[in-house]
Parts: C-alpha cells; structure tokens; sequence
C-alpha cells in the first residue's frame, strides 16, 4: 500500500499539501480548499476573476510568513500558470473590491 501523500482536516475542509511550492519570488506554502470549505468570494490574483463560494482553489501564502497574513486564495489552475503569465491584479490589496 502506497503512503498517503496528503492530509485532509475532514472538519474545515482544507487539504494540506507536503511541502512547499516554488516560484520565480521565492518558496510559498500551497493549501488546497474544498468547495464545502470555501464559503466566501475571493479575488484570484493571477486572472482577477471572482472565485465564489463552494469552488475548490488553493491558499497561497510566504513561506517566511508563519501567520500566514499575506495569504492569497487563487484558482488552481491560475496556480498551476503562473510561470507562464503575470499577475491581473489591478488595484492594491486595501482598495474596493467591487465597483
């Protein structure tokens, strides 16, 4: 039988991943949401598009960052591309989200 590669918190519905993802700006910690977790909109930093409750993304946050405050919720697929394009994000992270 094959180890187990992930972990799974069945109360909040977060799925950790083992390690850690890289990028051209350093080491992040990558977590997997599930929908039945997710329960509020978030903005995804690689496309600038809405991700609504009960869609499944990742949490991405700083490495060096152990509160994790800088944390980021992206569609993982926007996560899996983001060698391949910029980051969308056309306002500051305090501005109005919507309007």
């Amino acid at each position: 039988m094959s180890p187990r590669r992930r972990v799974h918190d069945r109360e909040s519905g977060i799925r950790e991943n083992p390690g850690s993802g890289t990028h051209d700006h350093g080491e992040f910690v990558v977590r997997a949401v599930t929908g039945a977790a997710s329960t509020r909109h978030y903005r995804c930093p690689g496309c600038d598009q809405e991700i609504r409750p009960g869609t499944p993304h990742v949490v991405v946050w700083p490495a060096y960052d152990e509160e994790a405050e800088n944390r980021r919720h992206w569609h993982t697929a926007c996560w899996a591309a983001r060698d391949r394009r910029s980051v969308k994000v056309h306002r500051s992270k305090n501005a109005p989200r919507y309007g």
